[in-house]
Parts: C-alpha cells; structure tokens; sequence
C-alpha cells in the first residue's frame, strides 16, 4: 500500500510534535527521580545515624561537609590546612590530606557518621572514630546552602514562602515569636571532633546528633527543650576546584558556585524537606500539598 508525499509529512510532523512534548516531561520525570533518590538516600541514612547511637549505647554525630571546610580554624586555633600540614608522622599528614582532598566534591552534599567511642572500646579510652565511609548525595543534587548558614543567625535563615500556607502547622519555629512567618535554621555545630581522619586536629561540623536512646539532641537552645531539625533539598551543581588536570583541589567557593536548576527550588513549589522529630529522632519527607 503507497503513501502520498504529503501524507509522509503529515505523519512525520505529528510524530516531531509528540517528541517536542515528550521530551520535557521526560527531564523533569528525571529531576523528580533525582529528588526523590536524594530524600529516600538522607532519610534512610539520618535512620541509620540513630541506629547507630542506639546500638553503640553512644551518641553519634551526623556530621555534613560544609563548602570551604579547608577554611576552618581547629581547636588550637589553626587554620585547617596549617593544622593538617603540621601533622606527625608523615604517613597521617599524607592520609589526612588525601582525604582532604578526596572531600572537595562532596561540599554540600558528603556526610559521615562520629562518635566519641563505640562498643569494644576500652573503660576510660573512649577516643574518637568514624563509623563508615563518607558518603555522598546523588549528583545533581545538594543540601540547600542557607542550612550551613550559623544556627542562630538574626534573621532567621531561610523563609518558607508566605503562600505555603500548609507549612505553617509542620515546622517547629522555635526561635522566632509566635505566629510570625515559619522558618527553617542553620545546622548545629558538632563538639570539637578530628576531621578528615581520626588522627587530625579537631574541628566544629555541621551536624545532627542522637543520643544513645535515638533521640534528636542537637536542636536546643538549653539542653532541656529539643526541637525538630529540617533539612531543604535543592537541585543543581555546585562549582568545586580542579586544577588544569581535572584533578580535585581546594579552591574557595563562592556563592554564585552554587546553582539551583532551576533557580530558586528550594523554596519553591516543589521544596522538599527532611524533618527529623526530637522524640523519636525519626525523619520523614515534608512535601507542599497544593491546596
């Protein structure tokens, strides 16, 4: 059976302008895959720091890696790499400063667990350790930068959009009067702990921290009143250093290294928020509703 030349046209024409409505629905099927792959990741990981805590009988730190950590000042008031270049012998200088380095591209994304001893350790010689290797979120994806931002910083950090009315009845806003528009607040910062290794000077991460019932302990202005934590999620890249190699190296990054694609998605219709209760220390996916 023949087809005319104009039918051909015809068909190849509809058949393009499906595929030119195919085609975005497809990238953000893919966004959306992304998302929900980092939210189901941090979830199950922020219940495996409370199990953690639960089975050590210790508190377990979450500690995340903010950008430019190479400009921390450790606990003898160091600059972070004066701190690691003076390390002894050189065989735990060389492994800190590999590790250093192996953290570059995790910036807004890495995270690993700490405590201040485990089971097995010694009475008296609780030191220090790192329970597993760091890890990392899906590429494309990063927690949103105003979390790293000081817990306590006036004004507050980041606010929910006022026309996300629902949220006004989920977070916990705890540091600002009554009734007055929802919040979300920086990180706490750990206890001086050794950072990239264990044998590295200390320093102060942002974090959560579990005690050894599983509970949420680092959301408190007291240690009497705990809080929720939430933790935004956004979509995009963030500029880390290379050298002329593609090689990773610690190179400062500036705010406008770190893109939201599309702008503004953390706090826009499709924000998501990890929301971790204070009793349970149990976390759970917050996610707009349009009304």
């Amino acid at each position: 059976m023949a087809f005319t030349l104009i039918e051909l046209l015809v068909v190849i024409s509809i058949m393009g302008l499906l595929a030119a409505l195919a085609v975005p629905a497809l990238k953000s099927l893919g966004k959306s895959n992304i998302q929900a792959s980092a939210s189901r990741q941090l979830l199950d990981d922020i219940g495996r720091a409370r199990q953690l805590a639960i089975s050590q009988h210790t508190t377990v730190y979450m500690v995340f890696v903010p950008t430019n950590f190479f400009t921390l000042v450790n606990y003898n008031s160091q600059n972070f790499l004066t701190g690691l270049t003076a390390m002894t012998p050189a065989t735990n200088q060389l492994a800190a400063l590999t590790a250093m380095t192996n953290l570059v591209d995790k910036q807004l994304t890495g995270y690993n667990f700490v405590s201040l001893g485990r089971v097995g350790d010694q009475p008296g010689q609780h030191t220090w350790h790192f329970l597993e290797d760091w890890k990392n979120l899906p590429e494309g994806t990063f927690i949103a930068a105003a979390k790293f931002l000081p817990q306590y910083n006036n004004p507050c950090l980041m606010q929910i959009p006022a026309w996300r009315s629902d949220y006004f009845g989920q977070i916990d806003d705890w540091q600002v009067p009554q009734n007055s528009q929802p919040q979300i607040y920086g990180f706490a910062l750990s206890p001086w702990l050794p950072f990239p290794t264990e044998l590295s000077p200390p320093v102060q991460l942002p974090c959560l921290a579990f005690d050894y019932s599983g509970r949420l302990i680092s959301e408190t202005p007291d240690n009497v009143n705990y809080h929720h934590a939430y933790i935004p999620l956004a979509q995009g890249t963030v500029s880390y250093g290379v050298d002329v190699n593609k090689h990773l190296q610690p190179t400062v990054v500036k705010p406008n290294d770190i893109t939201e694609l599309p702008a503004g998605n953390s706090a826009s219709i499709s924000y998501n928020v990890i929301d971790v209760d204070p009793l349970s220390g149990r976390a759970k996916l917050l996610v707009h509703q349009i009304p």
